[in-house]
């Protein structure tokens, strides 16, 4: 008998992502601001111009495909054609995982809360990595523990109930 999976749909949408890294960035760059490093600052945040924006979607792309690579086990991603085109800034992103019949479906907030953490915190690294190298690191550094969380959720089950048995009076 094989066993039953259930399939998880989590969606996370680009106007969060992208406002997150917006804002996160713009944060970053305020917290550095002594008066006399306007422009140094002003490099530091991302933005709604093209370039900018463009590369925010590229960083969220990443981040996007490798997440699939992290979660390969559960991604539910049929087909055998891939490209490289940049995702659309008003493109939702979604993601079906397979699991297991016995996981804990109460932990699918937290599976995409970390999910969501994870390519912003991605897309910031990869932004400061062009825009300000010594605040990148912290960055990449909790997008890799977003991995962590994102795997503990993923990795939740049930706990097994005992199955009733049927027993047969054997004195009839």
């Amino acid at each position: 008998m094989a066993a039953t999976r259930k399939t998880i749909t989590i969606t996370l949408y680009m106007s969060e992502l992208i406002y997150d890294v917006q804002n996160k960035t713009y944060l970053t760059g305020r917290s550095r601001l002594n008066g006399q490093n306007h422009e140094e600052v002003a490099h530091m945040q991302a933005n709604d111009d093209d370039e900018n924006a463009n590369q925010i979607a590229r960083s969220i792309g990443n981040a996007f495909f490798n997440l699939k690579t992290q979660l390969a086990e559960y991604v539910d991603a049929p087909g055998t054609t891939a490209d490289d085109i940049l995702i659309s800034t008003d493109t939702n992103l979604t993601m079906a995982l397979l699991m297991p019949s016995n996981y804990n479906e109460g932990t699918r907030e937290s599976l995409a809360v970390a999910l969501h953490q994870y390519l912003v915190n991605s897309a910031v690294g990869e932004w400061f990595t062009i825009t300000n190298k010594a605040d990148a690191a912290e960055y990449i550094q909790m997008a890799a523990a977003n991995l962590g969380t994102m795997r503990d959720a993923a990795h939740r089950r049930t706990r097994p109930v005992r199955p009733e048995v049927e027993t047969v009076d054997s004195q009839g």
